[in-house]
């Protein structure tokens, strides 16, 4: 029996990873909006989870000479941010929809690496500023008075957690290693969770369900998202990498929906169109202007 074409097998992986990814979103908003585990044991466990799958991925397809040397990829400031993007969406989501999470999350991840560019000397077009701006009023329009307005502290979060892995993605964009470093700073990245768990240890509870959901997080969602999207971005041109990343928001919010009975807002609608269609005019923006 023949094998898929290449451009079907890509498809594949490339749906995969964003299910995973917006999967993230779904099996935290679960756990934490059941009460099924605490914030803090729920960031701490997702990181161990995925830090265990993606170190025994590195060293059956890495093979390693010693097992150890996995603990010389990754570094602090990568994991520190990666800590920093998963506590902050741990305690987001105890208070924000699944689909204005992600919305909130992505909108910030692709507006964090935007700024960070025009502080590095990047000109942004005229039609690049006027998607970022486009998008920052759809984020800002989530917050207009009203019963479908998120709370303010779960926006704060999210958005948070959203600049901190733009900033972990710009810093991973030059790694030779991209699955060995993910998996070093996943090891790193426990050591501070564990201590913001002894900090909030008063406030921690378990359930097997909310173990097994963090788990299915740091494992499934983050550890094999992150690997099968790393396999298949080298086959993607920059703009379909991007564009397809806009999908996430709106699947997390159907399986908010589907998992969650959360309802799909008309806020909701109305700020993804903004956020997303700025987004997509910054992307297709051809030939930016640079000093």
């Amino acid at each position: 029996m023949s094998s898929p074409p290449h451009w079907l097998r890509t498809l594949g992986l490339t749906a995969f990873a964003m299910l995973a990814f917006a999967g993230n979103s779904v099996l935290c908003r679960l756990a934490l909006k059941d009460e099924t585990i605490d914030p803090a044991g729920y960031t701490l466990v997702r990181l161990i989870a995925g830090a265990v799958f993606l170190a025994l991925l590195s060293l059956i397809l890495l093979k390693p000479s010693r097992p150890n040397q996995i603990l010389n990829y990754g570094n602090w400031p990568a994991a520190t941010v990666l800590f920093i993007y998963a506590a902050t969406l741990s305690f987001g989501y105890i208070s924000i929809d699944t689909g204005a999470g992600a919305l909130i999350l992505f909108g910030f991840v692709q507006l964090s690496m935007i700024l960070i560019g025009v502080f590095r000397g990047h000109r942004l077009a005229l039609t690049e500023w006027a998607g970022t701006l486009l998008a920052f009023g759809g984020l800002s329009y989530m917050l207009l008075p009203g019963s479908e307005a998120p709370e303010l502290a779960g926006f704060v979060l999210m958005a948070i957690s959203g600049a901190a892995w733009g900033v972990y993605t710009l810093i991973g964009r030059g790694s030779a290693t991209p699955l060995a470093d993910t998996s070093g700073n996943f090891l790193r990245s426990c050591i501070p969770a564990l201590i913001l768990l002894f900090y909030f240890l008063g406030d921690v509870y378990l359930t097997e369900r909310g173990l097994l959901l963090a788990i299915a997080s740091g494992a499934l969602a983050s550890g094999a998202g992150y690997a099968v999207w790393y396999a298949v971005i080298s086959h993607l041109r920059v703009s379909q990498a991007a564009v397809v990343q806009l999908s996430v928001p709106v699947i997390a919010a159907v399986g908010g929906l589907l998992f969650a009975a959360e309802p799909i807002t008309s806020r909701f609608v109305i700020a993804s169109l903004l956020v997303l269609g700025g987004l997509t005019i910054v992307t297709f923006t051809k030939k930016p202007i640079r000093q």
